[in-house]
């Protein structure tokens, strides 16, 4: 046969979308936060984002190129994972450090598991975590409106009043909402993030029962454990986590009951981290964490086989 007809394994489901549309519309949803982000941050978060999305779709087909594999460095997931590199780092970050994070996400958080579908780990936060273990000042060296100092999330932690923060003057809740604050490029507004999280609920991207159990299980433990739990869901990359990296289909559990469960447990891990560790945020690791259990939440939540009969036989 001249033409191989590649198939997945059953059952084959006809649908209009592809991966390229997938990519595509949360690339669109996250229009509202990278413009946010340049109104915070100016002409540097255009170029930093600029640079991580060139620098993953690069690697990305050099990879394939040297592994003699289709070539599918422009469908769109390798866009994706720039841009969502670049947004969970500061907007000050030296550009070689940034190089580098997107270089190690696509090689060793999606290439060396076999390219899209097959990765384990998300791999933007693989970047960041190798980034912040090697380069530990750069990623935690927060600037906002020309001044460096503490983000809001540092200075709860450390018991600084939140004037001494990030942090523009005003209604601190409507400012942290709206983004007028320091931190990473893409995390500061959660009206930019809840925009376009709308938008891929509205276009059945992703199960809107997991950016509410996540954020919810985060305000009511930050709140049993004496935080302010709106600040706290407010502030670093809750929003972020919960509407593009927790709803991943290819690192998130297959059931809903599944994903309920795996959105729990990384609300209670960033709750975790952020009131009983020496860290002030928890999300990235948090993520990380629940992708490595998700094979045991697909083990023990199974949806019933379609025919299946109960053990009794009825």
């Amino acid at each position: 046969m001249s033409t191989i007809l590649k198939t997945g394994p059953a059952p084959h489901i006809r649908t209009k979308e592809t991966v390229e549309s997938v990519m595509y519309d949360v690339v669109i949803a996250l229009v509202p936060a990278f413009l946010m982000a340049i109104y915070s941050f100016g002409v540097r978060a255009l170029i930093l984002t600029s640079v991580s999305v060139l620098t993953c779709v690069v690697t990305e087909y050099l990879c394939q190129k040297a592994l003699k594999r289709d070539i599918e460095a422009f469908d769109g997931s390798a866009i994706l994972t720039g841009i969502l590199f670049s947004f969970v780092v500061p907007a000050i970050m030296p550009l070689q450090y940034v190089v580098i994070g997107n270089i190690v996400a696509i090689t060793l958080g999606k290439m060396v598991y076999g390219g899209l579908g097959h990765n384990i780990f998300n791999p933007a936060l693989i970047g960041r975590a190798f980034v912040q273990a090697s380069w530990p000042v750069a990623i935690t060296t927060f600037a906002y409106d020309g001044k460096a100092g503490a983000t809001v999330l540092d200075a709860m932690k450390r018991g600084l009043p939140l004037a001494d923060s990030l942090l523009q003057n005003g209604d601190q809740y409507v400012n942290a909402f709206l983004g007028n604050m320091g931190g990473c490029l893409g995390e500061t507004s959660s009206l930019a993030l809840l925009i376009g999280g709308a938008y891929l609920i509205y276009k059945k991207q992703i199960d809107w029962k997991v950016p509410a159990t996540m954020i919810g299980t985060v305000f009511v433990l930050t709140w049993a454990f004496g935080a302010d739990p709106i600040m706290q869901i407010f502030s670093g990359g809750l929003f972020l986590g919960a509407f593009f990296m927790a709803t991943d289909m290819v690192t998130s559990p297959t059931t809903s009951k599944g994903r309920v469960v795996f959105a729990f447990g990384i609300g209670l891990l960033v709750s975790l981290i952020r009131m009983k560790g020496g860290y002030p945020e928890g999300t990235a690791y948090a993520i990380l964490i629940m992708n490595g259990v998700v094979p045991l939440i697909d083990r023990y939540i199974r949806p019933k086989k379609f025919g299946g009969v109960s053990t009794n036989g009825k």
